[in-house]
């Protein structure tokens, strides 16, 4: 799966200079985790995250016994947001994108075309795509493969994200188009390919 294939494209985001206030209202309606932040020529210059937000904005309260005064926190984005930030390409491989998350512990990438913001993908679209059902994913399969050998001569089971699939022939190219085909189908975790021998 590419990075494009699960996206969001109707990205919320923010500039330089919106009030992290508005951020942080913006982060709560819309129940986000970031929010990318971009120049007056659209271009991705950050991001803005629920931490970046909080971070220095909750006073601490005399009652608890903590010493009165607090400094002035950051008005704007461009003051508590991460730059430069790591995006990646529409065309990246999703495999990738996640272990950039997990490794970051980021919770949202954001996906450029060039220098300008295409798109963003979160950990949810991730398991989003994860939890599509077993019929969507083997029906998508079938209409993939349908292009490439007829509707006959392939039979797809799927069974909780790993597809196997049956090829009515003998031929090893085709069987490993079949699986890189059934791989780019969002959900999909696992895919193989095998042939109908005669005794099968």
């Amino acid at each position: 799966m590419l990075a494009g294939q699960i996206m969001t494209e109707r990205v919320v985001t923010v500039s330089p200079d919106t009030p992290v206030k508005r951020a942080t209202k913006l982060l709560a309606e819309h129940g986000f985790s970031a929010l990318p932040v971009l120049d007056d020529d659209e271009r991705l210059v950050g991001i803005v995250t629920e931490a970046d937000c909080v971070r220095d904005r909750v006073p601490p309260d005399v009652r608890t016994g903590a010493k009165p005064g607090h400094p002035t926190p950051p008005r704007t984005v461009g003051e508590v947001m991460t730059s430069p930030v790591t995006a990646m390409s529409t065309t990246a491989d999703l495999a990738e994108l996640v272990s950039a998350l997990l490794d970051n512990n980021f919770r949202a990438m954001p996906i450029v075309d060039g220098q300008k913001l295409a798109g963003i993908v979160t950990r949810g679209d991730v398991v989003r795509a994860l939890s599509r059902d077993d019929a969507t994913i083997a029906r998508d399969i079938r209409r993939k493969l349908l292009i490439y050998g007829g509707a006959d001569r392939w039979t797809v089971h799927v069974r909780d994200g790993v597809a196997t699939i049956v090829d009515e022939y003998d031929d090893e190219t085709d069987r490993h188009v079949a699986t890189v085909l059934a791989e780019s189908v969002p959900g999909v975790t696992h895919a193989e390919t095998l042939w109908r021998t005669v005794d099968s």
